[in-house]
C-alpha cells in the first residue's frame, strides 16, 4: 500500500472535485497503486492530474528538438498549442541542441506535468563524447535522472523491463521491425555489445531511491512494444510485460507510484485483450498506450489510426493515451500537427470516457445535443472540443447560421419544430 503525503492528500482532495470523486474513493485507489498524481513538489503550481481506475483518460502530447531541427522557440509554440488543445501532459523528447537548457526552458513554460526519456540525454552525450551508446556509463545515466528529478520533472519514461532474458526471446523470434523503441532500442545495444545486464534493471532499488527522494512518478516503458501489426502480442513483448509486472510490486513496496506502457501498433480485434492482458500482468497499474495505430498504411493520416485504437483501448481500461500526429512515422510534427493529434486523441478519451461511464463524461454531449435540437449556434460552439475550428467550419460557405449550408431551408429541425407547432394546435 502506497502512503499519502499531506500534499499528496490535498491533491486528491482537489482532483476529487474535478472528477467528481469522492475523496475517500481516490484516496483508496492512490494506496493500491492504481491511480497516481504527477506532481513533483518542485513544481508545486503545476496542474493537478490524476491518471488512473475511474478518472477520466488523459492525453499526452510530446514535444522536442531533433539532430535536425533544434529550434527552441519552436518548441516552446508546441507546448502552448498542445496546452491550449487541451493535452493533460507534456514529454520533452529532445535529442538535438543543449538538452538541459531546453528541458528547464520548457519546464518553466509547462503549465501541467512534464515527463522525460533521460536515456536520451545520456545517448546525446555519450555519442557527442565517445561516438556510440556502445561506451555509455552507466553512473551517468542514474545522474542525469536524478539531475532531471531535481529540475522538477514529474513522471519519466524508463525502460527497465528490457532485461537480456527478454532480448533472448527477440533474438530466438525476429520480428519485421524488431526493436522500434528508442530507448529499448540503445539499451539493447549496450547491453548486448557490453554482455551486462540492463542498470535499470539490475540497480532497480537505486532507481527507486531517487524516484521516491523526489516524488517522481515512473513510467515503465514498453522498450519491446511492437511497431508493427505483425509484430503485436508476441513472445518478447508479453515477456517484458512480466518483468514490468514484477518491477511494479516492487514500486509499491518502496511506496513510488508507478505507471505502465502498452503496445504501439496493435490490430483493432486484439486491443481489448491486451489491454487486459496488461492490467491482469501488472496488477492493474495505470495503463499508458502509444496509440495504438490499428493500421500500418496510414501515413499521414496516423493521428486518425491512433484515436481509433485509443478509444478502444480506452473503453477496455487504459488510463493515458500518449497522442500522435499526422507527421508520425514521417517526420517531427510542426506546431498545427501537434494540435491536430492532441484533438483526435482528446476525442478517442472522450469516446473512452462514456464508455466507461467516468461520471460526468457524458453531460457535455446531452447538452451539445440539446443545443442542436434548439438550434442555438453560439452554444454549440462553446461545446465544440475545438470551437474555433467548428466555428470556421459553420461559417466557410455562408454568413447566416441559422441553418447549415448541407441542408438549408430543408433542415430536419425547422421541419419538426413546424411539425410539433401543427400537433398542438
Amino acid at each position: 500500500m502506497l502512503t499519502i503525503s499531506a500534499q499528496q492528500e490535498m491533491a486528491l482532495a482537489r482532483l476529487g472535485e474535478a472528477e467528481h470523486r469522492p475523496l475517500d474513493y481516490l484516496k483508496e485507489k492512490f494506496s493500491q497503486g492504481r491511480i497516481v498524481i504527477s506532481l513533483n513538489p518542485k513544481r508545486p503550481s503545476t496542474r493537478i492530474t490524476g491518471i488512473g481506475e475511474g478518472l477520466a483518460t488523459k492525453v499526452n502530447a510530446n514535444i522536442g528538438t531533433s539532430g535536425v531541427r533544434t529550434d527552441l522557440s519552436q518548441e516552446v509554440k508546441k507546448l502552448q498549442a498542445a496546452c491550449d488543445a487541451g493535452a493533460d501532459t507534456i514529454m520533452d523528447l529532445s535529442t538535438g541542441g543543449n538538452l538541459t537548457a531546453i528541458r528547464r526552458h520548457l519546464l518553466a513554460e509547462c503549465p501541467i506535468p512534464f515527463g522525460t526519456v533521460p536515456i536520451y540525454q545520456v545517448l546525446v552525450e555519450t555519442i557527442n563524447g565517445q561516438g556510440s551508446i556502445k561506451h555509455m556509463d552507466p553512473e551517468r545515466l542514474f545522474d542525469v535522472i536524478e539531475e532531471q528529478a531535481a529540475d522538477g520533472v514529474d513522471f519519466m519514461t524508463l525502460h527497465c523491463g528490457v532485461t537480456r532474458q527478454v532480448l533472448e526471446h527477440l533474438q530466438k523470434h525476429q520480428r519485421v521491425m524488431g526493436i522500434v523503441s528508442r530507448g529499448g532500442t540503445f539499451l539493447a545495444e549496450w547491453m548486448l555489445h557490453n554482455k551486462q545486464e540492463n542498470p535499470l534493471y539490475e540497480q532497480f532499488d537505486r532507481l527507486l531511491k531517487i524516484a521516491g527522494k523526489h516524488k517522481i512518478v515512473i513510467s515503465l516503458g514498453d522498450g519491446l512494444r511492437p511497431g508493427a501489426l505483425i509484430d503485436a502480442g508476441d513472445q518478447a513483448q508479453v515477456a517484458e510485460l512480466e518483468v514490468l509486472g514484477e518491477l511494479t510490486k516492487r514500486s509499491w513496496e518502496a511506496d513510488v507510484q508507478v505507471i505502465v506502457e502498452g503496445p504501439g501498433h496493435v490490430p483493432l480485434h486484439q486491443i481489448q485483450s491486451s489491454v487486459q492482458q496488461q492490467k491482469a500482468i501488472c496488477h492493474n497499474a495505470p495503463f499508458y498506450v502509444l496509440g495504438p495505430l490499428v493500421t500500418d498504411i496510414a501515413p499521414g493520416y496516423d493521428h486518425i489510426t491512433s484515436a481509433i485504437g485509443g478509444a478502444v483501448a480506452g473503453a477496455a481500461g487504459a488510463d493515458f493515451l500518449c497522442y500522435v500526429t499526422p507527421s508520425e512515422h514521417l517526420g517531427l510534427p510542426g506546431v498545427d500537427e501537434v494540435r491536430q493529434g492532441v484533438t483526435a486523441s482528446r476525442i478517442a478519451a472522450h469516446a473512452a470516457d462514456i464508455a466507461k461511464g467516468v461520471p460526468g463524461a457524458m453531460d457535455r454531449d446531452v447538452a451539445m445535443s440539446r443545443a442542436r435540437r434548439s438550434l442555438n449556434w453560439d452554444k454549440q460552439l462553446e461545446l465544440a472540443i475545438e470551437p474555433q475550428r467548428a466555428r470556421t467550419l459553420l461559417e466557410k460557405t455562408h454568413s447566416n447560421i441559422q441553418t447549415c449550408s448541407m441542408c438549408g431551408e430543408f433542415c430536419v429541425l425547422k421541419q419538426e419544430h413546424s411539425l410539433a407547432v401543427c400537433a398542438n394546435r
